[in-house]
């Protein structure tokens, strides 16, 4: 069977545990496309050539959830041509036989827009900036939130104005805003959708 959740969002959302959580729930593959953007972005040079070599041992790199990697991502994600050379392999997970979850910013929009669910997880930015320095722990270091959240705001900015595949709900995405939710009620509101969705599909 193929079945395909498309899960976006912007950072410290949630959409990456959430996304694990739905692909662990129906057995289905999963997909982290920002860690396909930090892998380009750390790997450094060329970001074109990077992308265009990108290695499975890349994605298993200990540094892909540094703010450091999230910033190379974005700033990567930009160029057209990076864009391009990971398209095909996305596009090909998200098909894959036996289900998919991918999570990114642009899988419902482009990669994936014949997927059979999208979702658009969201937060305030006060609140993904609070989760994020959280996260970063000791790698925060002398950044303080207010330093964090203006991180934050300006990756926003960065994504959602890029002019190819800017971060954006597609029409017909459920939108779950984990602001004011527990991990595990976004999670199981996630899983509720995917679930009647496959159910009307089965008859």
């Amino acid at each position: 069977m193929i079945f395909t959740v498309a899960i976006d969002g912007p950072a410290a959302a949630g959409k990456g545990t959430i996304s694990r959580a739905v692909a662990e729930a129906f057995g289905f593959a999963h997909l982290d496309t920002g860690a396909l953007y930090r892998a380009v972005g750390v790997k450094g040079g060329d970001p074109v050539l990077a992308a265009q070599s990108l290695m499975p041992e890349d994605l298993a790199r200990d540094d892909l959830r540094t703010l450091g990697a999230g910033q190379a991502a974005s700033r990567v994600a930009v160029i057209p041509e990076v864009r391009a050379a990971l398209l095909d392999f996305q596009r090909r997970f998200a098909r894959r036989e036996g289900g998919a979850v991918l999570d990114g910013r642009d899988i419902g929009t482009v990669i994936c827009p014949e997927a059979e669910v999208k979702l658009f997880v969201t937060a305030s930015p006060e609140v993904r900036a609070g989760r994020r320095w959280l996260e970063l722990g000791a790698e925060a270091g002398a950044r303080s939130l207010a330093e964090v959240l203006a991180e934050v705001r300006e990756r926003d900015d960065r994504d959602m104005n890029r002019a190819d595949a800017p971060l954006r709900p597609a029409a017909e995405a459920v939108m779950l805003d984990t602001s004011d939710l527990a991990v595990t009620a976004a999670i199981d509101r996630a899983v509720a959708v995917v679930r009647a969705r496959l159910d009307l599909l089965r008859g």
